[in-house]
């Protein structure tokens, strides 16, 4: 069964065929891609996609998916999970968007903190990841407040619209493992 996160304002759940739409809306759009790693989708069928991969991730255990939905309205506000998930290695990385009409809300550290949170207790994880762009400052200063520290560059990391990024990796060990060599 999928487990299904909850917070103060919050609602993490198994994305649906339902939204489709919304997914499409969120990563349609050039302010939310500029720093995601691919081009803005121009069609429904991209975000159909994007939820066959986020659900054959999850049955072949690579990952985990979560619609974000605002608890009172009811309105999704975007996704969060865990990719290039290795239970061996009790390793994941940590990605997520959110639609621009619920930035700097606090709904991106909500969730965030509600998954790292599952990935330590449920997952086991001992370490999480980020990868961000130098440019996307909104979201090196939520993994920051998050706890995350900035390990250093990846070098010529992503490609995009045709133009080659660096990215910063972070990282977040579980709190047991703080200090230990």
């Amino acid at each position: 069964m999928f487990p299904v996160l909850e917070t103060e304002r919050l609602l993490l759940r198994e994305i649906e065929e339902k939204d489709i739409k919304a997914i499409y809306s969120i990563l349609s759009r050039e302010d939310v891609t500029v720093h995601y790693g691919q081009e803005p989708f121009k069609a429904y069928e991209e975000a159909r996609s994007l939820l066959a991969i986020f659900n054959m991730n999850y049955s072949m255990q690579r990952g985990i998916r979560w619609g974000i939905v605002e608890r009172d309205s009811g309105a999704f506000v975007g996704t969060i999970g865990f990719h290039a998930w290795h239970q061996k290695h009790r390793r994941a990385e940590i990605g997520y968007e959110l639609h621009p009409d619920f930035w700097k809300k606090g709904y991106g550290q909500e969730a965030v903190s509600e998954v790292i949170s599952f990935g330590f207790s449920v997952l086991k994880l001992n370490r999480i990841s980020a990868i961000c762009y130098p440019e996307n400052k909104l979201s090196q200063k939520l993994l920051e407040r998050a706890g995350f520290q900035k390990e250093g560059i990846l070098a010529k990391y992503m490609v995009q619209n045709q133009h080659v990024y660096d990215c910063y990796m972070y990282c977040l060990l579980h709190p047991s493992l703080i200090g230990e060599n």
